[in-house]
C-alpha cells in the first residue's frame, strides 16, 4: 500500500460511506417531495407558479436550471433525475467507479436540488434545505472508495454540523424565557408545527422530564459541538450524543428531515472503530487525491474560511438570527431552530359547503391534510423524514393572517375549481363529486387532551372555535374573484 501524505485521515472509510449513504437518502426524498409537490405548489399552475417568480429575479440572485426551462415537464424530469441519481448513491455506485464519476454525481444531485430550492420561494423557505445544499456541496469533495478521506472535506461538514447545532443553541438561550426557566418542554410537544403519534404522551410525560430534556438540549447544542473538533475518541464521542438527541427529537414529531440530517452530518465525527461490530472491515488499497482535486479542496476550504466571518458575526451578535444564506448558492449560512415556543396552539381549518344559499343552519365539511392536526379523533401521523411543504405553511398561517401568506387565496381558489393536483396534496376531499359552491377558513384553538379525557372519549385533541380566518366566498364573489383576476388566477 503506497503511503499516504497528511492530507488525509486513516480510519475514517467507513465513517465517510456512511455519510454518503445517509446524504443519498435524505437527497432521494427531497427529490420525491418535488415530484409529489413541486408542480401543484409552485408549477405551471401552482399555488406560487415558479414561472412568474423566476420573471422577477436574475440566475445570479436564483441560481435554477428553471431560469431556462419553467415547465412542468422540466420539474417533473428534473426530479425523476434527481431520484435516480440519488439512488445510485444510495447503492454505493457514485464511489465504486472512480473519483471523476463521484463528482460528477453529487455535484448533478446539489444543482439540481439547488434549482428546486431556489425557485421554490416560501415552500422552500426552511433551513434544512440549505443545509443539506451545504452538506451536498461539501460531499463532492470527499472521494471515492479508493481515495483516502480528505482532512479538509471532513473539517467542513465538522464546521457545518457545529453552525447547526451551536446555533440552535444560542438562539434558544437569547430567545424564548422558556429556554432559560427550563419550561418550554412543557408546551413544544403540542404547539410545534406537526406533532407525530408519541408527541402526546411526551406532552404529558412528568415535570421532571421535561426540565431534564431542556437541561439535555442545552448540553447537546451549547457544550457538545466544541468536541466535534477534539482528538478522538473524544470527538466519537460528541458526535454519538448528539445522534442520541436528535434521534429523541425525532422520535418526538415531524421536523422533516432535518433531524435525520444531523445524525447523518455527526457521523462524520465518528472513527471507523464504531462501526466496526456492524459493518467488518476490509483491507483497501487508497490512494492519494489527484493533485488537481487536491488544490480545489484546499480552494474550498478557503473559501470556506472566508464566508464563514458572516456566519460568525451573526453566531456572536445579541441580534442573532436564524437560517440566513449569505449567498445565492446556500453556503456556509447561519442556522437555528426554536429560538421561541408558542403557546396555545391554533389551526386553520378550512371548510366548503355545496349549498347555495348560506345561512345560520348551513352545514360545513372540513378539508383534511394529510399531517397537520384537523379532526381531533385521528391520532397524529408520523411523516418525518418526509417533509409535508402543504401542511407547515398552514401552521405559518395560523401564526399570522391569510394576507401574510400569498398562497393562501389561490389555495381556496383551487378547491373551489375542484382543482385535482392541488387535492392531491390533502388526507382527503369531502366533496368528491363536485366542487363546493362557497369555502371559508375558520381558527381554532387546539390543546392535547388530558389522559383522563383520552381514556374517556377517546379524542386526541380539544378544539375551540377563536373566529373566522377567511369569509365565505364563492367564485362568483366580486372581491375574491377580483383579487384573483388581477394575480391571474381565474
Amino acid at each position: 500500500m503506497p503511503a499516504l501524505s497528511s492530507f488525509t485521515f486513516s480510519g475514517y472509510l467507513l465513517s465517510r460511506a456512511a455519510f454518503q449513504r445517509g446524504l443519498a437518502l435524505v437527497y432521494l426524498i427531497g427529490f420525491l417531495v418535488a415530484l409529489n409537490q413541486f408542480r401543484p405548489l409552485l408549477g405551471e399552475k401552482g399555488l406560487l407558479p415558479a414561472s412568474e417568480y423566476l420573471q422577477r429575479t436574475s440566475f445570479s440572485e436564483s441560481p435554477t436550471l428553471f431560469h431556462f426551462f419553467p415547465k412542468d415537464s422540466a420539474f417533473t424530469a428534473v426530479a425523476w433525475l434527481g431520484i435516480a441519481l440519488a439512488t445510485f448513491a444510495l447503492l454505493g455506485f457514485s464511489e465504486r467507479y472512480g473519483a471523476w464519476v463521484s463528482i460528477l454525481i453529487w455535484t448533478a444531485l446539489w444543482a439540481l436540488y439547488m434549482s428546486f430550492v431556489n425557485a421554490g420561494q416560501t415552500f422552500y423557505a426552511f433551513g434544512w434545505e440549505s443545509i443539506l445544499l451545504e452538506a451536498g456541496f461539501f460531499a463532492i469533495f470527499l472521494g471515492s472508495a479508493d481515495v483516502a478521506v480528505p482532512k479538509i472535506s471532513v473539517w467542513m461538514l465538522r464546521w457545518l454540523l457545529f453552525r447547526v447545532m451551536f446555533g440552535a443553541g444560542l438562539i434558544k438561550l437569547r430567545g424564548d424565557s422558556c429556554w432559560r426557566d427550563f419550561t418550554c418542554l412543557d408546551y413544544y410537544y403540542e404547539t410545534q408545527p406537526i406533532p407525530n403519534p408519541l408527541s402526546w404522551y411526551f406532552h404529558w410525560a412528568p415535570q421532571w422530564i421535561h426540565r431534564a430534556g431542556v437541561g439535555f438540549n442545552h448540553f447537546a447544542e451549547l457544550i457538545v459541538p466544541f468536541a466535534y473538533f477534539l482528538p478522538q475518541p473524544v470527538a466519537s464521542i460528541a458526535g454519538l450524543i448528539t445522534i442520541v438527541f436528535q434521534g429523541f427529537i425525532m422520535i418526538s414529531g415531524n421536523l422533516s428531515w432535518l433531524n435525520f440530517l444531523t445524525m447523518v452530518l455527526a457521523l462524520t465525527t465518528l472513527e471507523d472503530r464504531i462501526f466496526a461490530f456492524l459493518i467488518p472491515a476490509r483491507q483497501t488499497v487508497l490512494r492519494d487525491p489527484y493533485m488537481v482535486f487536491k488544490y480545489a479542496i484546499v480552494g474550498v476550504g478557503l473559501l470556506v474560511a472566508y464566508l464563514s466571518i458572516d456566519p460568525i458575526r451573526n453566531m456572536i451578535s445579541p441580534g442573532q438570527v436564524m437560517n440566513r444564506s449569505f449567498n445565492s448558492i446556500h453556503l456556509v449560512g447561519t442556522y437555528g431552530a426554536f429560538g421561541s415556543i408558542t403557546r396555545p396552539r391554533y389551526e386553520v381549518i378550512v371548510e366548503g359547503t355545496d349549498e347555495a344559499v348560506l345561512s345560520p343552519s348551513t352545514k360545513w365539511r372540513e378539508y383534511e391534510f394529510k399531517g397537520k392536526p384537523g379532526d381531533p379523533t385521528r391520532a397524529p401521523p408520523q411523516i418525518a423524514p418526509y417533509h409535508l411543504r402543504l401542511d407547515w405553511l398552514m401552521w405559518f398561517a395560523a401564526l399570522s393572517n391569510y394576507r401574510q401568506q400569498a398562497w393562501f387565496v389561490h389555495f381556496l381558489a383551487k378547491l373551489l375549481q375542484g382543482d385535482a393536483d392541488t387535492l392531491a396534496l390533502l388526507r382527503t376531499n369531502p366533496f368528491p363529486n363536485a366542487p363546493p359552491r362557497y369555502i371559508r377558513a375558520e381558527l381554532y384553538e387546539y390543546h392535547f387532551t388530558t389522559p383522563e379525557e383520552k381514556k374517556q372519549t377517546g379524542l386526541w385533541w380539544n378544539r375551540q372555535l377563536v373566529g373566522p380566518y377567511f369569509p365565505a366566498v364563492s367564485l362568483q364573489s366580486t372581491g375574491f374573484r377580483n383579487l384573483l383576476e388581477s394575480r391571474g388566477w381565474l
